[in-house]
């Protein structure tokens, strides 16, 4: 994804092994999707890597020093085109775990409303 017109994806690397069974999807996407793939994105360096006995897997590694990893393993290459695009439109931040379900800059001073609340009159 662009953020302020940037793209965070700095480099994709597609891993592989060449006989593996559990690769047939990735090594269809790199002939038949993976050059268009390349040609849509000319902002983003994309790396073959041969891993011979390893399941396969896409790193994404972004401008902000941080990686993401996804296991393509047994999936087609629609599928893998699919788990591509997403990590090229992230943005490569961490996930990070909200503690409360509402989230607001200037929370409520009487507190948030629930079914449970009882008025009295």
């Amino acid at each position: 994804m662009a953020l302020r017109g940037v793209w965070k994806l700095k480099k994709l690397v597609v891993s592989y092994c060449d006989w593996g069974g559990s690769s047939r999807g990735i090594r269809a996407f790199m002939q038949s999707d993976l050059p268009a793939f390349k040609e849509d994105n000319p902002q983003l360096e994309v790396v073959s890597e041969l891993n011979l006995g390893r399941h396969p897997f896409l790193k994404a590694l972004y401008k902000n020093k941080n990686e993401r990893v996804v296991c393509v393993r047994n999936l087609t290459p629609e599928n893998v085109l699919q788990h591509a695009t997403r990590l090229r439109n992230a943005l490569g931040r961490k996930v990070v775990k909200l503690k409360t379900r509402h989230v607001t800059k200037h929370p409520s001073v009487q507190g948030t409303w629930t079914p449970d609340t009882k008025f009295e009159c």
